[in-house]
């Protein structure tokens, strides 16, 4: 690594959760047990909808997306980690953190994107159920996936391109367990006064829009599920969103979370360990949510198990 006053390619080092040794090894297995709980909740999720044909709908489309989409979100990151603490080096190269920043934004924006999407999705099935199958027909799904992925795409490349034109000045250390767009920006010496408007305006639009859409879709839900005569069909109704809405509180409560104590603390390393609370837990728990809280996805579980242990 050379130092000086400043540079523009170096290597930067992850501080990870903490500096104490002993505590590593425990780090370690527990995020390698939160890694492989995630893969293989998520892939059970992608392969129990793909063999079983009842799951051939919009929502369980959007949900396999949102599984493989977690596995990547998680893959940037966690194995990263795990290599660091496994070969006690702490750095990172200058592409591969900015790489890592990129894929990180893209797939996080993405996240954001599916839980919005799917959320207009249950809109359309409790509101408009006579409907549903014309307006959710699968080119508008695959347009909407489309979409979101682009969107995320292009923010991920614009802050990853914004970053290339910093400099660094010798402290490169990051106080985190990956390489996060705002501590990239806290070390550079350049002017950031636009990266740091870009962050602000991206946070309104990857979190605020959607939010904001989830927020109309069930106000909607609710004043419709108020108006239906039976109680049985409300029971029925609030069933099929109870998963997805459990998955959104643990999305965004553990997000908003994170920036509450990162504005009461000063501490970057503790923002470190609560952004495991938005970067990780929701990733592994969300497989667990939509099995144990759906029937269908349950049945369909159950049927892979079945065939897995004949054999």
């Amino acid at each position: 690594m050379k130092y000086g006053n400043q540079t523009t390619h170096s290597e930067f080092l992850l501080l990870g959760l903490t500096d104490n040794p002993a505590l590593q090894p425990l780090i370690f297995s527990v995020f390698l047990s939160m890694y492989l709980v995630t893969i293989l909740g998520n892939l059970l999720i992608i392969l129990a909808i793909y063999s079983d044909s009842h799951l051939h709908t919009p929502m369980y489309f959007f949900l396999s997306n949102l599984s493989f989409n977690d596995i990547c979100l998680s893959t940037t990151t966690v194995p990263k980690m795990l290599v660091n603490i496994q070969s006690q080096d702490q750095s990172i190269s200058y592409t591969g953190c900015l790489t890592q920043v990129c894929f990180v934004l893209v797939f996080g924006g993405l996240e954001n994107c599916l839980l919005a999407v799917m959320a207009y999705d249950r809109y359309v099935a409790i509101c408009h159920p006579l409907r549903y199958i014309d307006i959710m027909n699968p080119c508008l799904c695959g347009l909407l996936t489309l979409f979101s992925l682009l969107v995320s795409i292009v923010d991920g490349l614009l802050h990853s391109l914004m970053a290339l034109r910093l400099s660094f000045c010798t402290n490169l250390e990051i106080p985190h367990f990956f390489c996060e767009l705002a501590q990239i920006i806290k070390l550079s010496c350049s002017d950031t006064l636009i990266d740091n408007i870009l962050i602000y305006v991206a946070v309104c639009i990857f979190a605020g829009v959607p939010l904001s859409g989830i927020i109309f879709s069930y106000v909607h839900i609710v004043s419709s599920v108020f108006r239906m005569p039976s109680s049985e069909g409300k029971l029925k109704a609030f069933s099929t969103c109870g998963s997805h809405l459990s998955v959104v509180s643990l999305f965004y409560g553990t997000g908003f979370g994170v920036y509450i104590s990162s504005s009461v603390t000063d501490s970057p390393r503790n923002s470190a360990v609560a952004s495991v609370m938005y970067s990780v837990v929701p990733q592994m728990l969300n497989p667990l949510i939509y099995s144990l809280r759906n029937k269908d996805m349950k049945e369909a579980l159950r049927k892979i198990l079945g065939r897995t242990l004949e054999h």
